[in-house]
């Protein structure tokens, strides 16, 4: 059964493993921060962020579960969740009765433009800060490839 699995080295393991628990803490407490300061969870967060980078802030519910790497079900469930509390609106698609835009409404706008200092501040205190600029390249051209092979098998 575990027949010509190319298991870990002790070094792989080790890298593979810290860089979970690094993801898993880091996100964790950038998550907890976001919840108790603006009251956004982090995939309100994530989607504001997504809608405030497109012109006119809106976006197809497809693009957006695709960018976020989110299953349709999710994304409309949220996005419902979100629309009920005033960060975005839901408005048809004219050229395609089947789809829909998600909008960012004015709160979302002033929730995200709150919220977004507090994050920068935070990505930097817990993450940035303890990093040199080396390291910081290298970690970007590591991000950048490792991302970009994943975008080719998708």
């Amino acid at each position: 059964m575990t027949d010509g699995v190319n298991w870990l080295t002790a070094e792989e393991q080790h890298a593979w493993r810290s860089f979970v628990r690094l993801h898993e803490r880091l996100i964790g407490r950038l998550s907890h921060l976001l919840q108790t300061e603006s009251q956004l969870a982090s995939a309100d967060y994530a989607v504001l962020v997504n809608l405030t980078d497109v012109p006119d802030g809106r976006q197809r519910y497809q693009d957006l579960a695709r960018a976020l790497e989110w299953e349709k079900s999710r994304m409309s469930h949220h996005l419902a969740r979100m629309i009920r509390r005033g960060l975005v609106v839901r408005e048809e698609c004219a050229d395609d009765g089947r789809g829909a835009f998600a909008v960012i409404t004015e709160a979302g706008r002033e929730a995200i433009a709150a919220a977004a200092p507090l994050h920068v501040q935070a990505v930097r205190s817990l993450f940035l800060d303890h990093l040199t600029a080396a390291e910081l390249r290298t970690l970007a051209e590591v991000s950048v490839r490792v991302v970009g092979k994943l975008d080719e098998g998708a």
